[in-house]
């Protein structure tokens, strides 16, 4: 049996105050992202199932990992965060890149943390190849982590990773333009399954290889957040799609640096304290 995926948006980085941030590398969490982390940690249900945790290799996620999922390194000393750069977020903007591998080992190796960056190598942070800010290699490197974590041996796995990847990697566009380039808040988790139906399709309708490794949402975790019945049928995310892409460009959210600036991207919204 594949393994159920909780993903999990990052909690408030500094970047997200103002879209003025967006200028700063890297950025780490500011102090409400830390008590977000605080309140995922204690609201979260299923520390005691998880077996793996993952997260993109930008600072925001790996310590909204590192914080929010403590009980899980806890009762196993010896389980590490992966890193996985296929998750990192989608656009070229600095404060969606990453460190480079030597800067990022270093910090973890001189604050002891358990973490696993083998898979982050060098180049992994430059938005070229499969990591290009456009829609195709985002979707490529989304259907790359979703096979990965298919064939792992793990029952249940939590990904943290960003707002606007996360449409992308759960293929759910649904609500996707609610805020700034997402549907999700800070810190929120949804729960999702591999669907036993093997599509050789993408929401584009592109003729695939080998199998997509579909996911779609529990209903409990729709539930969860006021969504009423079973998630929307793979034609119906085709639609919310286009619908979605199109939202985030009347947004002024094109994904390349210099396609936002000369759109002149909006101060974006808040929700409960947090710009979203």
């Amino acid at each position: 049996m594949p393994p159920v995926i909780h993903c999990v948006r990052h909690a408030q980085g500094v970047h997200n105050l103002c879209t003025a941030n967006h200028v700063i590398h890297d950025p780490l969490l500011t102090d409400l992202g830390n008590e977000q982390c605080r309140q995922l940690r204690e609201n979260f249900p299923s520390h005691d199932k998880v077996e793996l945790v993952t997260a993109s290799p930008l600072r925001r996620t790996m310590y909204t990992a590192l914080q929010s999922f403590g009980p899980v390194f806890e009762a196993h000393k010896d389980t590490k965060l992966i890193l996985l750069p296929e998750v990192q977020e989608i656009s070229d903007v600095a404060c969606d890149t990453g460190s480079d591998p030597d800067v990022l080992r270093k910090e973890i190796e001189e604050n002891g943390l358990p973490v696993d960056s083998s898979l982050v190598y060098e180049g992994w942070n430059v938005k070229t190849g499969r990591y290009l800010p456009t829609h195709d290699a985002i979707r490529n490197r989304a259907r790359e982590a979703r096979r990965w974590l298919k064939a792992r041996p793990e029952k249940e796995i939590v990904v943290v990773t960003h707002g606007g990847f996360l449409h992308y990697f759960t293929e759910d566009w649904e609500d996707s333009s609610q805020y700034q380039g997402t549907g999700w808040v800070n810190t929120e988790y949804r729960t999702y399954e591999f669907t036993s139906e093997i599509h050789k399709t993408d929401l584009e309708g592109r003729e695939l290889e080998s199998d997509n490794a579909t996911m779609v949402e529990t209903t409990p975790s729709r539930e969860r957040r006021g969504k009423e019945g079973p998630a929307p049928d793979r034609e119906t995310q085709k639609s919310f799609y286009k619908i979605g892409t199109k939202g985030w460009d009347d947004q002024g959210l094109q994904l390349s640096e210099a396609e936002r600036e000369a759109a002149k991207v909006s101060e974006g919204k808040e929700v409960d304290g947090s710009r979203v």
